[in-house]
């Protein structure tokens, strides 16, 4: 069992209230990033675009550029502001660019202005991202329970609740100025209101606290020095497959089901409805059983699923094999990105910066991972060009005991092995 030891003096009422405003920290992002995600079809139209996918391309590269930006940033401007300022900053970032895409869009029908919104979107969001998971993995540390599956579970929870709001001013005719500026102020009240629940005492590993002031050249060399640890790269190895697996499947699972095995346009959209369960309820369910089996276990067991699943989908046969191997596929992705920001937070100094660092190799494999399958793809057939995630996965059940909790010191001196899954 690698379950985590309490740490804490806290009550229960405090800890609970920590806990759940980081659920809507996670829930916050989550929603912003699939509300302009829902309302493309109308910002495209409000800005002429017509039919070009190759300008909303474009655009969309201007808010990933913006997101690994942000990730870069935010482990020296949390050590430098700590995580109220921190987090509230990176959300307000978040509101003003969607209150750039939404105005831009509607009102002034500048490309320029929703560029310049979406870069805001990915850089606030970016910053958030780090911050909200070295907040996770602190009040996870103190509870004594694995938080970061669910954690992750409320960011999906987030992009429904985005994507529905977003689907109904669609509907109904809501100008995408409207519907956006509602969601910047909901996200900047709501950010406000929450951060009032974390302890501005708690410790996040970090060398300072926030008012202590270090040269920003400093900061961002104790930023770049986790880098050459080696434990962290094979962490991000780990994330690298996972995430790889993660991204892929959101853009070519439907896809693959009509072009590759030949199914109708719907029949590809519920079978990437059966990925999306899967993966989600893995991520709700996986916390407690992480407790009772590892990191190392859970990796090993999942990224084995995920690698099952990918053969049974490539090579097909009924169409419920295929689904068989969907599901798997979503289960065996559902734990390695949030497992992997906790083990990279923990046992050290500096969590932000670890965080900072995996985060950028997952999201790099978010970005880079599809276009590179649609390469593949269009050379190979998409079903061999998927090959290439069961191989990523692997690496990721090779590299699992990197995420093994690291004990202090002491810890270390009389326990060895604490976590032997």
């Amino acid at each position: 069992m690698s379950q985590p030891t309490p740490t804490t003096t806290r009550s229960h009422r405090e800890l609970t209230a920590w806990r759940n405003a980081v659920f809507v920290i996670f829930i916050l992002s989550g929603l912003a990033l699939a509300t302009w995600v829902a309302r493309i079809p109308g910002i495209r139209d409000d800005l002429g675009l017509g039919k070009d996918p190759a300008a909303v391309g474009l655009l969309i590269l201007g808010m990933s550029v913006g997101a690994i930006l942000g990730l870069t940033v935010a482990s020296p401007l949390l050590v430098r502001f700590g995580p109220h300022r921190g987090m509230v900053a990176g959300l307000g970032i978040v509101a003003v660019g969607v209150l750039l895409i939404g105005t831009g869009a509607t009102l002034f029908h500048s490309i320029p202005s929703v560029a310049i919104g979406l870069i805001l979107l990915g850089f606030g969001n970016g910053m958030v991202d780090v911050m909200m998971n070295v907040e996770a993995t602190a009040v996870e540390r103190e509870i004594g329970k694995t938080l970061l599956p669910l954690m992750h579970a409320c960011f999906s929870l987030g992009t429904v609740l985005g994507a529905g709001v977003g689907a109904a001013a669609a509907a109904l005719g809501v100008p995408v100025v409207w519907h956006l500026v509602g969601i910047a102020v909901v996200v900047v009240v709501i950010a406000v209101v929450a951060v009032r629940f974390i302890p501005r005492e708690a410790d996040l590993g970090d060398d300072a606290g926030p008012t202590e002031k270090i040269p920003f050249g400093e900061r961002m060399r104790a930023t770049l020095a986790v880098w050459a640890d080696w434990r962290l790269i094979l962490i991000g190895v780990v994330m690298l497959g996972m995430a790889f697996g993660e991204g892929s499947a959101n853009d070519w699972i439907s896809l693959a089901v009509v072009d590759g095995h030949g199914q109708e346009n719907s029949v590809g959209a519920v079978v990437f409805g059966f990925f999306v369960v899967a993966m989600t309820v893995g991520r709700v369910v996986g916390g407690p059983v992480v407790d009772r089996i590892g990191r190392v276990a859970a990796i090993r067991i999942t990224a084995g699923m995920g690698a099952v699943g990918l053969v049974l989908f490539i090579l097909g046969g009924p169409l419920w094999l295929v689904v068989i191997g969907t599901v798997l596929w979503g289960f065996g992705v559902s734990l390695g990105f949030p497992l992997g920001m906790s083990a990279a937070a923990d046992g050290a100094a500096n969590p932000a910066a670890r965080v900072s660092a995996v985060a950028i190799i997952g999201y790099l494999a978010f970005l880079a991972g599809p276009p590179l399958i649609g390469f593949l793809g269009q050379h190979f057939g998409i079903l061999n060009a998927l090959f290439l995630v069961l191989a990523l996965l692997i690496a990721s059940f090779l590299a699992a005991p990197a995420v093994r909790p690291a004990a202090p010191a002491s810890a270390r001196a009389a326990s060895p092995s604490a976590d032997p899954a």
